[in-house]
Order: structure tokens, then C-alpha cells, then sequence
């Protein structure tokens, strides 16, 4: 336990722990939960540093008694073999990781070229990370959905969280920002032609109390009548609110609330995750060129993966994944392909951390 970095975690942990037995502290939602989310962070440097420092106690003990008693030699053997995994764990925790990993995520999928098409594939979208969200464990919150004809979808929000740990949502769905392509014969094509259109996906994390500042002069709102997911009419007033923020063209829109004035409270909450993250953005492009854009942002030139109907396979270009079980995916079996990504990533912030700096 001699790195510093190390060191200045564990004494963080302990922090933190003091601050989470506070009443003050647990009576502040917002700060419990931010707390509870580095806690959670740190939880598995620390257990995974405690472990390494008792092996490393027990493999000096067992060889200072190794001449004494044969059993000691067995058991100081047993004791080194583990010290390179374990010594390779804390390393890989110690890489810096995402800040926000341990936050809940919101995702909004836009239809794209294709027309109808690409509108059925936008709402095939929403409903897998729908299952997904499920399977894990996680609630979802659709915010607003423009409906389309044929049951399609022109554009939705939706707000996925889970509990507080150190892998969070965010750390599962970050990497689905970007344009899905589908090949498949649309319903609309008589010839039984293969045609190809895209959605796009934005993700980005929720904040709590994002200290970003708006003028209100920079705000259009409108309201309208509110509809359902799947159109079922919600209520009879213009309850929904959509927010456009005119320096940067952001859109933002909640229609779930029951008052006007909490579907505004929501949509201006999701409006400062939106331009926080564009800024973090921004600041990230600046300081590295490069940055892996395709995992964190949501260039609509970047074609992220494939969906090939025909031949059951999905394709993550990315990364050169690929497995023929789409239809599983389709149904919520999303692990596979976000393992793939999150094992590049780790390698990637890995590789980065032990290069040279200039």
C-alpha cells in the first residue's frame, strides 16, 4: 500500500464512511447519494487493496516459518502464486475511471433516414433498452415520445436508473451513443426487398444538481396536450412542455408529470445534464484529440452498429463484435456487446495511464 494514489483512496474511503454515518448527511438525499456513489466507487480499490496487503503479510509470515515446518513452505508457494493476480487487480482499479459510471443515464433515440422504417426501428430501440433496463434491475422513465405512423416512433426520452454502486447505468449504456443502421425488409416494401435506414442514439448522464446556468431569454416553451406511451391519451389540458435552448438548438420535452409545472421542473433538469455533458464534451475534445469519440459522444456520421435482420446478427463496428442473436438482443440481451465495449474501454484507459507522459 505504498502508492500514494492508493493511500489518498483509502483515506478518502474512510472519509466517506464517517460522513455517511452522519444523520445530517443521510437526512440530504442528494448528498447521501452522491456520497454513497464515490463510496461505492472506492469499495472495490479498498477490498481488493486489503486483500493484496494480507497476502503479502501472510507470504512473509509463512516464509519466515518455512524452514521450521514444511506446511509453512506449501502454504508460502500458494501465497505467491496469488500475488501477480491480485497485484494486476489493484493496478487495473487504480486506472482512472469515468467520473460519472456510477450515475444513472438518459437516452433519446431520434429516427433518422428511412422514413417509416426508421421510425418502427427507433421504437424497436426504446423497447430493448426497455428489457434491458429490466433484466438488470433498473427502472425507466420515458419522458416524451413523438409517435409516428405504423406504430413508430419520431423521437423519445427516457431516464434508466439503478441502484447506487460503482458500475452503474451509465457505465453499461454510455456506449450506445450514435447511428444504429438496420437491414431488414421493411414492412412497407412489397417487392421483399432488403432496405437499410438508421436511428440515432444520444445517452448521456443524469446529473443531480447540475450547477450550469441558463437565461431564461435563451428559453422558448411551449406546451401541448400530453400522449401516452403507445397513444393513450394522458390527460385533456396542455400539461406537456418542450423546451427549446436557442444558442444551441437543444430540444428537450416531458410530457410524464401531472402539472405543467413539473413536466417544466423535469424537462429544464434534463436541459442542464444536456448542456453539462456538451460542454464536458468540449473540454475533452480540446485537451485530447485522440479521444475515443465513438464511445462518448454522438457523432451522426458514426455508424455504431448493425442490425441485420436476414441473418439474425448483430455487429458492433467499433470493436469488430459480431454474434448472430439478434433477436435475443432485440428482447433485452444487451450484456454480450456491452461487455465487448467496456472490455476495450478498460484496456484503452489502461494502455493510456502506463504511456509515458511527455
Amino acid at each position: 500500500m505504498e502508492n500514494s494514489a492508493l493511500r489518498s483512496l483509502l483515506t478518502e474511503y474512510g472519509e466517506l464512511e464517517e460522513r455517511l454515518g452522519d444523520p445530517a448527511v443521510l437526512a440530504d438525499r442528494a448528498a447521501a447519494r452522491r456520497y454513497g456513489r464515490r463510496h461505492a466507487e472506492l469499495t472495490a480499490i479498498v477490498q481488493a487493496a486489503r486483500e493484496l496487503e494480507r497476502v503479502r503479510t501472510d507470504l512473509e509470515a509463512a516464509r519466515e516459518l518455512a524452514s521450521e515446518d514444511q506446511a509453512f513452505a506449501e502454504e508460502a508457494e500458494e501465497l505467491a502464486a496469488q500475488l501477480p493476480e491480485l497485484e494486476a487487480r489493484v493496478a487495473e482499479l487504480l486506472v482512472p475511471r469515468d467520473p460519472h459510471d456510477a450515475s444513472d443515464a438518459v437516452l433519446e433515440i431520434k429516427s433518422g433516414e428511412g422514413g417509416a422504417e426508421s421510425a418502427l426501428f427507433a421504437a424497436e430501440l426504446l423497447r430493448m433498452y426497455e428489457r434491458y433496463a429490466e433484466r438488470r434491475g433498473w427502472r425507466t422513465e420515458v419522458l416524451g415520445v413523438t409517435e409516428s405512423e405504423l406504430g413508430g416512433i419520431k423521437d423519445a426520452t427516457m431516464v434508466v436508473k439503478g441502484p447506487v454502486r460503482a458500475d452503474g447505468v451509465w457505465s453499461r449504456l454510455k456506449f450506445e451513443g450514435g447511428v444504429h443502421r438496420v437491414q431488414r425488409v421493411p414492412v412497407t416494401e412489397s417487392q421483399g426487398r432488403i432496405h437499410t435506414s438508421a436511428a440515432g442514439v444520444l445517452v448521456y448522464p443524469e446529473q443531480e444538481d447540475v450547477a450550469v446556468e441558463i437565461d431564461e431569454n435563451d428559453l422558448r416553451v411551449d406546451v401541448f396536450r400530453s400522449s401516452g406511451h403507445g397513444g393513450q391519451s394522458v390527460n385533456t389540458t396542455d400539461s406537456a412542455v418542450r423546451i427549446t435552448h436557442l444558442p444551441t438548438g437543444i430540444v428537450v420535452s416531458c410530457q410524464n408529470e401531472r402539472s405543467q409545472l413539473q413536466n417544466k421542473t423535469r424537462a429544464m433538469q434534463v436541459l442542464r445534464a444536456r448542456l453539462l455533458a456538451a460542454a464536458e464534451e468540449q473540454a475533452a475534445r480540446e485537451a485530447s484529440a485522440a479521444r475515443r469519440s465513438q464511445v462518448r459522444t454522438v457523432d451522426r456520421s458514426e455508424r455504431v452498429r448493425t442490425y441485420n435482420f436476414p441473418e439474425n446478427r448483430i455487429s458492433d463496428h467499433r470493436v469488430g463484435y459480431k454474434a448472430h442473436n439478434l433477436d435475443q438482443v432485440l428482447e433485452g440481451d444487451l450484456d454480450a456487446v456491452l461487455d465487448a465495449l467496456s472490455a476495450a474501454d478498460r484496456q484503452e484507459r489502461m494502455e493510456r495511464s502506463a504511456a509515458p507522459t511527455a
